[in-house]
C-alpha cells in the first residue's frame, strides 16, 4: 500500500490549498489514503471526497477538535465522525462562531498595543474559519515580525501573550465522550508538544482518555523528535490503542510542504479501521 497521511487542512481551517488542490498534491506524492482534518470543520470533507474520487485516492473524513486541559489546548483527531450528528456538528458551530469573535478581540488587543493590523485584514486571510495563524500572518504582513513563529510570543498572541484570548473548547475526557456519541474514531494529535508552551500533554491525561475510549496517538509527527516517538510508540503499545502518523500539512504555510512526509503503518492503519467495523 502506498502512503497514508492521516491529518492535513485546507483553506476550510488554516491551510492554504483547498480539499481538491490537497487530493491533487496527496496523489503526485504517491499517497493512496488521505485525511482532511480541518481544525473544527468538516465543511472540506465532500470537496475533497468528489475529487479523491477521479483521483483513486480514498478519503478519512476527518476534523482536528478543539479541547482544552488545565487551562491548556489539547487537539482531538476524529475520524469517520456521522457528518450529519447534530450535537457534534453544533459544537462545531459553537467552536467556529467563536474563532470569529476571538479573532475580533485578539486584534482589538493588539491595536491598543499600537500594532498596525486589522480584522478585515485577517478575514481576507483567512477566507472563513479563522484561527491564530491568520493573524500571525497578518502580523507579518504588517512588518511586526519577520515570519510567523514570531507572533506565538508572550508579548503578542502566543498562550500567555499580551494579545492572547481564551478561546471556547469543551475538556478533552468531555470532547472524547463527543465524538464516540457521534460513532467516530478519536486519536491524540502531536501529544508531544502544544499543550502549555513547550510542554507535552500530560502522560496522566492520556492515559485517563485512552481508558475512556481514545483509539490511537498520532505517535509519527515533524514536530516529534526520535525520543518523543519512540516513547509515544511504547506508550500506544502499551495502553493497547494505534499508533498513527500524519504530516499535518497546512499547504504552504510550512516550508517546505509538509504533505506525505509522516504517514500511518498499513497495519496500524487496518487495526484503526477495524475500530470503526470496516
Amino acid at each position: 500500500m502506498a502512503g497514508i497521511d492521516l491529518h492535513a487542512h485546507t483553506i476550510y481551517s488554516d491551510g492554504t490549498f483547498t480539499p481538491p488542490e490537497a487530493v491533487d498534491l496527496a496523489a503526485e506524492r504517491g499517497l493512496s489514503v488521505l485525511s482532511i482534518s480541518d481544525h473544527d470543520s468538516t465543511e472540506g470533507v465532500a470537496e475533497a471526497e468528489g475529487a479523491a474520487a477521479r483521483a483513486g485516492l480514498e478519503i478519512v473524513p476527518g476534523v482536528e477538535l478543539s479541547t482544552v486541559h488545565d487551562h491548556g489546548p489539547v487537539h482531538l483527531l476524529c475520524y469517520w465522525p456521522d457528518l450529519w450528528d447534530e450535537e457534534f456538528q453544533g459544537e462545531l458551530r459553537r467552536l467556529r462562531e467563536d474563532r470569529w469573535t476571538r479573532g475580533e478581540r485578539m486584534v482589538e488587543k493588539l491595536q491598543a498595543l499600537g500594532y498596525p493590523i486589522t480584522f478585515e485584514r485577517v478575514r481576507e486571510i483567512a477566507q472563513g474559519n479563522i484561527g491564530r495563524p491568520h493573524i500571525a500572518q497578518a502580523l507579518v504582513e504588517a512588518g511586526v515580525v519577520p515570519e510567523l513563529k514570531g507572533a506565538f510570543s508572550d508579548e503578542l498572541i502566543g498562550t500567555d501573550g499580551r494579545a492572547y484570548v481564551e478561546k471556547h473548547a469543551l475538556a478533552s475526557l468531555d470532547a472524547l465522550a463527543l465524538v464516540k456519541r457521534a460513532r467516530g474514531i478519536a486519536v491524540l494529535a502531536h501529544p508531544g508538544l502544544r499543550w502549555k508552551k513547550e510542554l507535552p500533554v500530560p502522560d496522566e491525561l492520556i492515559e485517563r482518555m485512552a481508558g475512556a475510549g481514545l483509539d490511537g496517538l498520532e505517535v509519527d509527527h515533524p514536530d516529534h523528535d526520535a525520543a518523543a516517538r519512540a516513547r509515544y510508540r511504547e506508550m500506544a503499545r502499551r495502553l493497547g490503542i494505534v499508533a498513527t502518523g500524519s504530516s499535518d500539512c497546512h499547504g504552504t504555510r510550512y516550508d517546505p510542504v509538509r504533505m506525505g512526509s509522516e504517514t500511518t503503518d498499513p497495519e496500524e492503519f487496518a487495526r484503526l479501521k477495524s475500530r470503526k467495523g470496516l
